[in-house]
């Protein structure tokens, strides 16, 4: 998915400053009323919320409205359009009152059924590549009278405030997106804290306050311009010339050092702990991986602390478990297990295997999915296993759509993916790997996790409460090694020193809040 990052480490961003100095600021002086431009490479892949499960979720939460959302500081759902909660004890039946007098920007009346036809939608419309992946749980929706919606679930699921806290639950007009079609008119009309004004696909956004919106973001500035960019190199260049503001999703790790190192130019740069994580995936069915003692001497012989220094220059963090730091229930059980790389540890698991000769092991990795470093980061892999002599490693490579279709089809013996949460919540970081069908089409059934550990712990909504179930499920994924978690993400805002806001302009799914973005109004 989108990705979609984390995070009560997200919410407290480390601010670094490459030009000292002293500041106040406002967001009311003349400068203030200049629309701010913020560059990416992340840009929509459509503008109907049925249809996207990706970086589209930027856009949307800016323009859009939900139910609950996740303000700044927040890792939990709080109120938007709505107050919501359970109405049980097993956590099955959702309840949620909207706010009085809200509308959506063309004028039309937001009530309980334009929220009821918005989440059905997804459902009907059942779009590729849509989020309807993430209402499993939901069986019905009830309306009573124009304000209050009903949600009842087939299952405890405890994460439900979480999934309609994504973006990807933005709540439309009726009359303007069908119940049964996506809206392909290139138009937007939200309830968001910005109208999109106008929207050219490759280029850019003009977002504008929109003055009837009701919610919880406090607005810091009057419009924002989102401009798109193809390559990374030319977004830096676009700042670096005072043609952009601010960028947000795209740096790379050198493009990162350059900015932390040259202390003479007059930018800074924010950085947060992310939510993305990657890890390798092995397919047990095939037979190079088939044995369990040959993916723990994978798991014995990786060196993440190389791996992230020397590919990622300390832009990313060795990961020791599928639930990233930040997270609630986050453990580091790979390193508890397997301690520092060793070889010769990794030698006897294959012995006492009675295997003796260098294994061949094909890796996967897709070209143009996760960044320019991916290619680096597997010849690092591949370097570490075959110096121990213990593997004889060869690289292959697709881009993602072929990719995608290969290890669906289970053709990979071993493949590197990412992971970007929907919302932050350790559920999210497991159940969408485990079971016969899962995310990775490889089947990994694990009774213990899908129909005891994941169902117990979604009867519980004090989500901090959970912990022990999800230690319990990253034990079993260490004991499987199915899936070897190498390395979380950091993320970077990079702004012209006259923008202040960017340490609280991510929230913890790490979608931009554009709103908190201002100009500096003296020194």
């Amino acid at each position: 998915m989108f990705n979609r990052t984390s995070l009560q480490a997200a919410a407290a961003l480390a601010s670094i400053s490459l030009l000292a100095g002293c500041t106040l600021f406002s967001g009311d002086d003349a400068d203030g009323q200049k629309k701010i431009v913020v560059g990416t490479t992340s840009e929509p892949s459509t503008l109907d919320p049925a249809a996207a499960w990706d970086g589209s979720w930027e856009l949307y939460r800016n323009v859009f409205q939900t139910l609950l959302s996740f303000p700044t500081g927040s890792t939990t759902p709080q109120p938007d359009a709505a107050e919501c909660k359970f109405t049980d004890a097993l956590s099955k039946v959702f309840e949620c009152r909207l706010r009085e007098g809200l509308a959506f920007s063309d004028g039309a009346k937001l009530d309980a059924q334009a929220v009821k036809h918005s989440i059905e939608r997804i459902r009907t419309i059942n779009a590729k590549g849509g989020p309807n992946g993430l209402l499993g749980s939901l069986d019905t929706i009830v309306t009573s009278g124009e304000r209050t919606v009903t949600f009842r679930l087939k299952e405890s699921d405890a994460t439900f405030p979480y999934i309609l806290a994504t973006p990807a639950m933005s709540i439309v007009n009726p009359a303007k997106y069908p119940a049964d079609a996506l809206r392909e008119d290139g138009k937007v009309f939200g309830s968001g804290p910005y109208v999109l004004d106008s929207y050219q696909v490759g280029a850019e956004a003009e977002l504008t306050k929109n003055p009837t919106y009701k919610g919880f973001a406090d607005r810091k500035n009057e419009g924002v311009t989102i401009r798109y960019f193809k390559e990374s190199e030319a977004m830096v260049a676009a700042l670096k010339n005072k043609e952009i503001d601010a960028t947000y999703r795209g740096l790379t790790a050198e493009e990162v050092i350059e900015l932390q190192d040259k202390r003479d130019e007059d930018l800074q740069l924010v950085e947060s702990t992310g939510a993305d994580i990657r890890y390798l995936v092995f397919n047990a069915q095939d037979p190079s991986v088939s044995k369990l003692p040959v993916r723990q001497a994978i798991a014995q012989i990786i060196d993440r602390d190389a791996l992230v220094a020397k590919v990622y220059q300390g832009t990313a963090e060795p990961l020791y478990s599928m639930v990233p730091k930040g997270i609630s229930g986050h453990t580091t059980g790979f390193f508890d297990r397997y301690g520092e790389p060793d070889v010769d540890k990794a030698r006897k698991l294959l012995s006492e295997e009675g295997i003796d000769e260098p294994v061949p092991l094909t890796l996967w990795f897709t070209t143009d999915r996760y960044g320019s470093a991916t290619a680096a980061e597997f010849k690092e892999i591949k370097r570490q296993l075959d110096e121990s002599g213990l593997f004889r490693v060869t690289l292959k490579s697709k881009p993602w759509k072929q990719f995608q279709e290969g290890y669906q089809k289970g053709e990979y013996p071993v493949f590197g993916r990412g992971w970007f949460p929907d919302f932050p919540d350790p559920d999210n970081f497991i159940a969408p790997f485990v079971g016969k069908e899962n995310v990775l089409s490889t089947p990994y059934v694990r009774p213990e996790i899908t129909e005891q550990l994941l169902p117990k712990s979604r009867k519980v909504s004090d989500r901090g409460a959970v912990s022990e179930e999800f230690e319990q499920a990253q034990e079993i994924l260490v004991d499987d090694v199915r899936l070897l978690p190498l390395w979380q993400g950091k993320l970077y805002i990079a702004a012209s020193e006259e923008i202040a806001g960017g340490e609280r302009a991510l929230d913890p799914q790490t979608v931009m809040q554009m709103w908190e973005l201002q100009r500096k109004a003296s020194w």
